[in-house]
């Protein structure tokens, strides 16, 4: 297995509370994750038909006969059970009694803010980062946006284009259903691909509802399905005004860029370096990578975008402290002058200094230019580190 960053701070979390929370997509690595991690814990697959039943039936007498280290896996799927871990750990009063996995997101975090505020330590787990990948191989930029980043596909050595149809099928059939009952099976495929074309795009739900026949308020409720199952994910504006009007409405990102391009019909790499989408892959793939760092490394910092009413945008914005950078994004492999023109801007309208705004691009090597921080595509890590310390 391939050693993941996260797991520091899934440590770090086990000694500060009685209940430590890995929540992330489904597949993302949840459970092996948390068997390595704990291998001295009682396992307890909650999508075990008599496990679940036992704990839905039975709460007290479940949680009597599992009482202290335990992994409790798919917790969502019974999830009143987290109201009766509430009373049990403040019965026990000790750090490091539980580990629950989820694969959903608001409806998890609804109920642990709920039973478990104080008591709980949250992580989320997405799929490889660059980071981690690249302790397997020195695997090129094209293979991993097209192959995406999902532990199976390399642990397991699955064919992308097979792992990821047989993810969206069980991605249908148990964490849509258990959601929302959605009827039309067809239609909800077609909404997902629709979205897939649009990754990395300014949310528009009317153009989305016209494209796929559907109401405007299903759009509403079918993004906030795939929020909800880490799917996809909102990258909100960034909110200072610096006297120009501001884009009001979130982008949208889908977590994994190998979903995408099964979604939207790209065969192969090769395939995927001429599409015209690539940008906007590559893209998501950036965001992706500083969304896994934030996870992994536990520190607090918020990104967002900035785009103005005349066009004028940054692709990133990350926010550390009163630490405020720009950060701009292109998939092409050779830097050209003209990858530079939205920083600049950036720079004169916010009279920032070059030094606190990078250029992440399709290449690997780091360098400056005109003072601005020249980044290769796996360089994450290297810039939130920049960023922190400056």
């Amino acid at each position: 297995m391939i050693k993941r960053n996260i797991e520091r701070e899934i440590r770090t979390l086990y000694r500060e509370f009685p209940i430590v929370a890995i929540l992330g997509p489904r597949q993302s690595g949840k459970t092996t994750l948390s068997r390595i991690l704990f291998p001295e814990f009682k396992y307890i697959s909650l999508e075990d038909i008599d496990n679940r039943e036992f704990a839905k039936e039975d709460p007290r007498g479940f949680l009597s006969k599992y009482n202290y280290k335990v992994i409790f896996d798919e917790i969502q799927r019974v999830p009143h059970l987290i109201s009766y871990l509430q009373s049990h750990v403040d019965n026990e009063n000790k750090k490091g009694q539980f580990i629950i996995t989820g694969s959903h997101n608001f409806l998890l975090m609804e109920q642990i803010s709920q039973s478990l505020a104080g008591r709980v330590g949250i992580s989320k787990l997405l799929p490889f980062s660059a980071d981690e990948l690249l302790k397997i191989s020195d695997l090129p930029i094209e293979e991993i946006l097209f192959s995406g980043s999902y532990p199976g596909i390399y642990d397991k050595n699955i064919r992308p284009s097979t792992f990821y149809k047989n993810y969206i099928s069980t991605y249908i059939e148990k964490d849509v259903r258990l959601l929302k009952n959605i009827e039309k099976r067809d239609l909800f495929i077609k909404f997902i691909k629709i979205l897939a074309g649009r990754t990395g795009q300014i949310l528009n739900t009317t153009a989305i509802s016209e494209d796929c026949g559907i109401s405007h308020n299903t759009v509403k409720e079918w993004i906030s399905v795939l929020e909800t199952s880490y799917i996809i994910h909102k990258l909100l504006p960034f909110h200072k005004n610096y006297n120009k009007r501001l884009i009001k409405n979130p982008k949208i990102y889908f977590t994994d860029t190998g979903l995408i391009c099964n979604l939207i019909g790209i065969k192969s790499w090769e395939e995927l370096d001429l599409h015209y989408l690539k940008g906007n892959i590559f893209e998501t793939f950036i965001i992706n990578e500083f969304l896994k760092e934030s996870y992994n490394s536990g520190e607090i910092y918020d990104i967002y975008f900035w785009r103005d009413n005349h066009r004028k945008e940054i692709d990133l914005i990350i926010e550390y402290g009163l630490n405020i950078c720009g950060v701009e994004i292109k998939s092409g492999k050779t830097v050209q002058k003209n990858f530079f023109d939205g920083l600049n801007y950036w720079i004169k309208l916010t009279k920032s200094e070059p030094g606190n705004t990078f250029l992440i691009y399709g290449g690997e090597e780091n360098y400056t230019f005109n003072k601005i921080n020249v980044k290769g595509w796996n360089s994450a890590k290297d810039i939130i580190n920049m960023i922190k310390n400056n």
